[in-house]
Order: structure tokens, then sequence, then C-alpha cells
């Protein structure tokens, strides 16, 4: 098994990817900012429990049910549910667009700002990893 196939560098990769994918709903949103009828796109935001929830059979990071209270299933996975919705705005124009500029570049600055923690986490994991593995 490699060392980036453990369930936390894949957890990692999957929430870069999501940012990846979501930097190209906010550019399409800026690109139609002027089109009469757009309306601004969002992907479904990706959490820890939905992370979970997609691999709730496959066995890849199962906890112990030692009671019937526990925690019965559980995994981290590969598979993101990246579905675009169309993001709530109450700000139109009279040609019926959505995007509000000024929202769209926020976005687009905390995307930045939250992928460039995920590949620093991602690229210091493996940095731990490799120092702990020549000791």
């Amino acid at each position: 098994m490699a060392l980036t196939d453990l369930p936390m560098f894949q957890a990692l990769r999957q929430k870069m990817q999501w940012h990846q994918e979501r930097q190209g709903v906010l550019a399409e949103n800026v690109a139609n900012a002027d089109t009469p009828g757009y309306r601004s796109k969002e992907l479904k935001e990706l959490s820890f429990g939905d992370m979970v929830d997609a691999e709730a059979g496959s066995g890849a990071l199962r906890p112990v049910v030692t009671s019937a209270g526990h925690i019965s299933t559980g995994g981290i996975g590969s598979s993101v549910g990246t579905k675009t919705d169309k993001a709530s705005s109450f700000e139109r124009t009279p040609n019926g667009n959505s995007v509000v500029l000024e929202e769209q570049m926020m976005k687009i600055a905390q995307n930045q700002i939250d992928y460039q923690t995920a590949t620093s986490l991602y690229t210091r994991s493996l940095g731990m990893f490799k120092t702990a593995l020549r000791r």
C-alpha cells in the first residue's frame, strides 16, 4: 500500500479536487456576469460527514462497534458529491442576472486560501511520514 493511499491523504486529495472544481464554477459565474438571465451557481459544500457517509460500506476506515449505540459504519473515500446548485442571491439586475462580482471575487479568494491550506497540510504530512520512516 502506498503512503498516499492512506485515508487521511485521500480526504485531503478529495478536498483539493473539490476546491479545483469550485474554482471553475466561480470562474464561470464571473465570466457570465453580463449574461442576461444567468443565475450564479455554487458547488454543494463538501464536509467531513459527507466523506464518511460516501464510503459507509466499503470498510476503508471502519470504527469498531462495541455497543449498539456506537457508530455502525463509516469510511473516507474518493467520491466527491459535487453538484452545482443555484446560489441564493437577493440581488438581481434588470435583465435577470444574479451574479454579484464582489461576492464572487471574495469566494474566489477564500477558495484559494482554503486550497493552499489543504496543499500545505498534504505536503507537511508527507514530509512528516518521510522523516518518521527515515529514522
